[in-house]
């Protein structure tokens, strides 16, 4: 088993023991729904594929699907039961699943890329849908490879059915924003926790970790939103910069949309430090926005931030977690932190069966009213029984899986 999988069903058994859940219950639901482990051969080459489907009380199945060559069974089902957590806290009509495949798409070209995606598509054809299960994109994944598994889905099941993948291209039917919305969600969690502290209309610092897709994101959305806020400090797989006069991810040499650090206009003379020095840096927000067990028993003590938003999918294992709570470092958690991609996966679902197509400031008012109760909810649950933010999500969504 994997360090991220005994996380969360650490985490859940815990929860929901102190609820007062016997252990055949609780067990019970830690088991999937259904496991569809497979194979997609592409040129003689054998790509082990998965998609995990947990928990489906309150709806189809809900999750991204990633390329990674690390990708393995264990993981799968480790992110799928957080999806079903995640989707009961933000009080969604979704359940909970997850899908991999196990590839390097930078080693693919575009036509063998499209071969896994479709191959991906076609063997899950008759356990996925609208109304059975809904991918979405995930590490690696984007909209074309999404458009893809959807046209490949279509032509197994002989049928027009949009609303069986999110997160596609405008012109097949995505949603405006969403791309953006697990970094933009991110952000909102971020200011709510804030305003409750009363700390929002003082400066704070942050520093991020990851700058793909959500890190990018989240910066220029508290950017927009925040302007208190100075990301003093960003990394990527590769370095940390650290440049205590602020970075601002909007400027960058060369114009382009989505820069990658080294181009932006404020780390030009910077040093770059080795990618695990952002842990350590001294600043109030410490952002995890790259992979899981970003911190861990080895770093935790590094760490001089007061609070942690957890964008990633389980950046915190198991052995660093009761060391940030014996240090009252806040740690915002994922389930609820960054269920912005979900929430507007699901707003795109509803759009897709309803034949609209909503504007951006409607899609990230609608993402603020869902996630701003969910954390609201959580903040309440964690203040009246002192217990971290984490524990209160978790018991929270098992009230309502398990009731």
């Amino acid at each position: 088993m994997n360090t991220m999988l005994a996380t969360a069903q650490a985490s859940i058994r815990q929860a929901a023991k102190d609820l007062g859940y016997d252990d055949a219950k609780i067990e019970a639901f830690l088991q999937p729904e259904h496991e569809h482990v497979f194979e997609i051969n592409v040129g003689g080459k054998i790509y082990p594929a998965y998609r995990i489907q947990h928990n489906s009380k309150l709806g189809p199945y809900k999750g991204g699907i990633r390329f990674h060559p690390n990708v393995n069974q264990d993981e799968v089902q480790a992110l799928s039961t957080l999806m079903s957590l995640k989707t009961a806290a933000a009080n969604l009509p979704l359940g909970g699943g997850k899908g991999g495949v196990a590839v390097d798409p930078k080693a693919l070209t575009p036509a063998e890329l499209e071969q896994v995606a479709r191959g991906y598509a076609h063997y899950l054809a008759p356990y996925v849908g609208s109304d059975k299960d809904i991918p979405a994109p995930d590490v690696n994944t984007n909209g074309q490879i999404i458009n893809w598994m959807l046209d490949e889905y279509e032509a197994v099941v002989g049928k027009k059915d949009p609303g069986a993948f999110t997160g596609k291209s405008m012109d097949t039917g995505g949603s405006e924003g969403r791309e953006a919305a697990t970094g933009r969600g991110g952000v909102y969690v971020l200011i709510e926790y804030l305003k409750r502290k009363h700390l929002l209309d003082q400066p704070f610092t942050v520093a991020l970790q990851g700058f793909g897709n959500v890190g990018y994101f989240f910066a220029t959305a508290l950017r927009q939103e925040c302007p208190n806020a100075k990301i003093i400090a960003i990394a990527n797989s590769k370095h940390t910069w650290v440049n205590p006069a602020g970075i601002d991810v909007t400027k960058n040499i060369d114009g382009v949309d989505y820069p990658r650090p080294e181009e932006l206009n404020d780390l030009q003379n910077v040093e770059a430090l080795v990618p695990g020095a952002i842990i350590g840096v001294q600043a109030d927000v410490l952002v995890l926005a790259a992979l899981e067990d970003a911190v861990t028993g080895a770093n935790v003590a590094q760490i001089q931030a007061h609070t942690i938003l957890e964008l990633a999918n389980g950046p915190i294992d198991q052995e660093a977690e009761p060391v940030l709570h014996d240090k009252n470092i806040a740690v915002l958690p994922d389930v609820i932190a960054n269920a912005g991609g979900v929430i507007v996966s699901y707003l795109e679902w509803v759009q897709n069966t309803k034949g609209e197509h909503w504007p951006e400031d409607l899609v990230n008012t609608r993402l603020a009213e869902l996630i701003v109760p969910a954390a609201h909810h959580m903040f309440k649950r964690a203040e009246e029984k002192s217990i971290p933010y984490k524990q209160a999500a978790f018991e929270l969504a098992l009230e309502r899986l398990l009731s």
